[in-house]
């Protein structure tokens, strides 16, 4: 029987490329590149002052010694903070014509129309457009960019800016700080149910360039949310670089979904951080899919701070030729009874790199607590590789525990089994995978994310041959 092989994502959605024009571009990361950002955004002094002092902090930090080799990225290349031409707009009719194609062709403003109660979409350094319903802002909620929530809201944006994520958490956290820009903030008020999801898209288009969005949720007590994260990036001959934050805040008795799609080009070193604090009764869902990038980093952590507080990661991660994507999750049990549940899915093909890392501690005043992790990894080729890396620190006997790990690749029984059914081996191929798919697949809002949609189909739809 003839090895499975699936062929290269058909990107033309995704790599369209604009022009590379900008209204202002810094170039690498020194205190006067810091201090022109600055400058460029007419920040308040405090938050000069932060980023200065991450800048000092990455200087001080060494790079990882473990995962992916990372010396390929030359800071001093890459362009820190590109302004696109187009400030932020509040219709989508007076977003730049170039830019408004793009996000047409990735079906952003048609989800809006259908599906979604607010849109932000960053273009490079900036988001050039913002809505968000009526109804919401009646309700108290408050959906904006991140530059404007430090003007608009500096009481509040100071209350949690970096205490979740702290500046000192890594090298790449602390150049995040130095240089972040854009993003969302978003605050829903106690008792508020959000019932339509909020999305925020962020688009790279300009080569050798970085994005430094900084998205900050806080769901207050007895509330909930769902918020969709979509990013992409067209293919240049250079490396780019992403280096986001999310911090998000779910109070006690509150319910947080946040759902991402990475879909960076094959030049991308994705080294993104996303971390939750959730309090007393409160739940946190991910959802996360990592489709793109020549290299991720990624490990989204909850803190499950409070008695009964829940977490629920579900995720998958597709590596083809030249990808290394080493992907997992952190969970600290800070409490009684409280409980996690994660299920991780990865899928490699022509030599791609799957690394599955997981970071479970059970704290001593976690008595009585429950957590589960299961990955499975499939397979397509003998020259791909997939590898588990758990850890688990359990500080108390009174828990349940349970880890469980497969790896594997298709098998020729089942195969033989739908070809008998007259279904071709191509096709029986690729539903093997979408199966396999299938319980990340339904966990995505994929009524609400149209670009979403689009990519899991385009990575297992009639590719295998």
């Amino acid at each position: 029987m003839s090895k499975t092989k699936i062929e290269e994502v058909n990107r033309n959605i995704y790599d369209i490329k604009n022009k590379d024009e900008y209204s202002f571009k810094t170039i690498g990361l020194t205190e006067d590149v810091i201090r022109e950002i600055s400058k460029q955004k007419d920040e308040p002094d405090w938050m000069l002052e932060l980023r200065l002092k991450a800048l000092e902090v990455y200087e001080k930090l060494d790079m990882p010694t473990w995962g992916p080799d990372l010396s390929e990225l030359d800071m001093s290349k890459i362009a820190t903070y590109v302004k696109p031409k187009s400030d932020m707009k509040k219709s989508w009719d007076d977003v730049p014509e170039d830019i408004k194609n793009t996000f047409d062709s990735l079906g952003i403003p048609e989800a809006e129309k259908e599906s979604l109660a607010g849109v932000g979409a960053q273009y490079d350094s900036e988001i050039v457009y913002h809505s968000i319903k009526d109804e919401l802002v009646k309700q108290g909620v408050i959906y904006t960019d991140f530059d404007t929530a430090v003007k608009k809201y500096p009481d509040l944006v100071k209350e949690y800016f970096t205490k979740c994520v702290p500046i000192t958490d890594h090298k790449f956290i602390a150049l995040h700080y130095a240089v972040w820009s854009g993003g969302s903030f978003v605050y829903v008020p106690k008792n508020t149910k959000v019932e339509i999801p909020l999305q925020s898209y962020f688009r790279l288009n300009a080569p050798g360039a970085g994005q430094f969005e900084h998205t900050l949720i806080i769901v207050d007590e007895g509330s909930s949310l769902q918020f969709i994260e979509g990013c992409s990036a067209p293919k240049y001959n250079e490396i780019n670089l992403h280096a986001g934050c999310v911090e998000l805040f779910v109070k006690e008795g509150s319910f947080l979904r946040y759902s991402t799609i990475e879909n960076w080009s094959k030049n991308m070193m994705n080294l993104n951080t996303k971390k939750v604090i959730v309090d007393k009764n409160g739940k946190i869902e991910w959802v996360t899919g990592s489709f793109g990038s020549k290299i991720s980093m990624l490990y989204p952590m909850s803190i499950l701070n409070g008695e009964n507080a829940k977490c629920e990661f579900t995720g998958i991660s597709f590596a083809g030729k030249g990808q290394n994507l080493d992907t997992g999750l952190k969970i600290v049990h800070n409490a009684k009874n409280t409980s996690s549940v994660v299920n991780s899915k990865s899928i490699s093909k022509d030599g791609g790199i799957c690394t599955f890392r997981s970071n479970v501690n059970i704290r001593k005043l976690a008595k009585s607590s429950k957590a589960s992790v299961s990955c499975e990894s499939l397979m397509l080729d003998s020259i791909s590789r997939s590898d588990t890396i758990p850890v688990n620190n359990i500080e108390t006997e009174d828990v349940t525990f349970s880890h469980e790990a497969k790896i594997g690749k298709i098998s020729d029984k089942a195969i033989f089994y739908l070809m008998s059914r007259g279904i071709s081996e191509e096709e029986a191929k690729a539903m093997i995978v979408r199966g396999f798919a299938d319980p990340i697949s339904k966990a995505l809002p994929l009524e609400y994310a149209v670009e979403m949609n689009n990519l899991i189909n385009l990575e297992l739809e009639g590719s295998i041959g």
